[in-house]
């Protein structure tokens, strides 16, 4: 099985693609993290690939594993990415 690309890999191979350097792409790479992490809350899309959501948990009953004793589980506000459905169809080839 192959490996995951690194993010050096990924800034090489945008690099090689559209003839810039490596630190142009990676500085890319940085900024398009940072602005996905900005806007967040209000739903970021990358076009092809998926968007970030935020959803709120609600709170719930859990139990500790080790004890077996009922737990509250907080309601919490998490992030998840939703990948597109044609990314889904093109990886999953």
């Amino acid at each position: 099985m192959a490996k995951m690309m690194t993010k050096s890999q990924i800034a090489g191979y945008i690099a090689n693609k559209f003839e810039l350097t490596k630190k142009q792409s990676t500085q890319i790479l940085e900024e398009l993290a940072t602005l996905a992490a900005k806007q967040a809350r209000n739903g970021f899309v990358f076009p092809g690939v998926g968007k970030l959501v935020v959803v709120k948990r609600k709170a719930r009953m859990g139990r500790n594993p080790q004890t077996g004793e009922p737990i509250k589980i907080p309601a919490k506000t998490v992030l998840k990415f939703r990948i597109a459905k044609a990314m889904k169809e093109l990886a999953l080839k």
